[in-house]
């Protein structure tokens, strides 16, 4: 049973989207918040899998509430839900720590399977959409983090066999596991395989933070 809590500051909104996630019978909606900073507290006490995060609320955002979330360490994971399919957005919550981004005009298929997603460690982010956010996540680092992008081994990535290495290379390019498989002449299952240990070996909380880690550790090298 995949537990979650929603914050959003519109209370039809909420109770639309716990209309929606009550009628699954693997689903449960634990609670809800109308802010950010009440986001966080219910999240702390509750322990939800998923928060569904609003950005726009009063008070604290969904951004700097997602950010507190994921600090704290625990294994809640966030999704977030925008209203405008803004980059600005997307990239903030991509930097909090977010494990996902949907429009909230997605198709109910979409949202449930985006929380089943996230609830089991992925991404729910479109690879031509992690590829844009990625190349302004590093237009964004400071001049001196991507002044040298050399062959220097990372200690983060240490752990790593060498198909590993491939295989978070070309998730860093926005490749999805089958493109991987197809690409590689690996089984798709396989591919998951390698996944799940590259995310466990790095510490990735899911597969965008483990792209995110990709060019931090310069593994991927900005177009």
């Amino acid at each position: 049973m995949t537990t979650v809590l929603i914050a959003d500051d519109q209370s039809l909104q909420r109770f639309g989207f716990r209309m929606l996630l009550e009628s699954q019978d693997d689903m449960t909606v634990v609670g809800e918040a109308a802010g950010g900073a009440e986001a966080a507290r219910m999240t702390a006490e509750l322990r939800p899998d998923v928060v569904l995060m609003d950005v726009r609320m009063p008070g604290m955002d969904g951004i700097e509430a997602t950010r507190r979330i994921v600090a704290s360490g625990g294994r809640t994971r966030v999704l977030i839900l925008t209203t405008f399919d803004l980059d600005e957005y997307a990239y903030s919550g991509l930097r909090a720590g977010a494990s996902g981004f949907l429009v909230k005009d997605a198709q109910p298929e979409e949202l449930l399977s985006g929380i089943r997603a996230v609830a089991s460690g992925d991404a729910v982010v479109a690879p031509s959409l992690t590829r844009r956010l990625l190349d302004t996540y590093v237009h964004h680092l400071p001049a001196a983090a991507t002044a040298a992008w050399d062959d220097t081994p990372d200690p983060r990535l240490a752990s790593l066999t060498e198909r590993e290495n491939e295989i978070l290379r070309v998730m860093g390019q926005g490749w999805t596991n089958m493109e991987i498989a197809e690409r590689l002449h690996l089984a798709e299952s396989t591919v998951k395989t390698h996944v799940g240990r590259i995310l466990a070996k790095t510490g990735s909380r899911d597969r965008v933070q483990a792209v995110i880690l990709a060019y931090d550790t310069k593994l991927v090298k900005p177009s």
